[in-house]
């Protein structure tokens, strides 16, 4: 889940970040079919209710 969001989110290489809004977006799509339910709501509360933020990277 860690890895989805950070990759999703973030800059490569290949293609512009896409933000934590469409990571988020993913993780809704793929709940209980791609990713543990459980999981991804861990996922989901630490980013829309707890204020997680990713640290910049530098």
């Amino acid at each position: 889940m860690a890895d989805v969001v950070e990759s999703m989110a973030t800059h490569r290489p290949y293609r512009p970040a896409l933000g934590l809004d469409k990571a988020l977006e993913e993780i809704e799509r793929g709940w209980g079919s791609l990713y543990d339910p459980l999981v991804a709501a861990a996922c989901l509360r630490l980013f829309r209710e707890k204020g997680f933020q990713l640290s910049p990277q530098g």
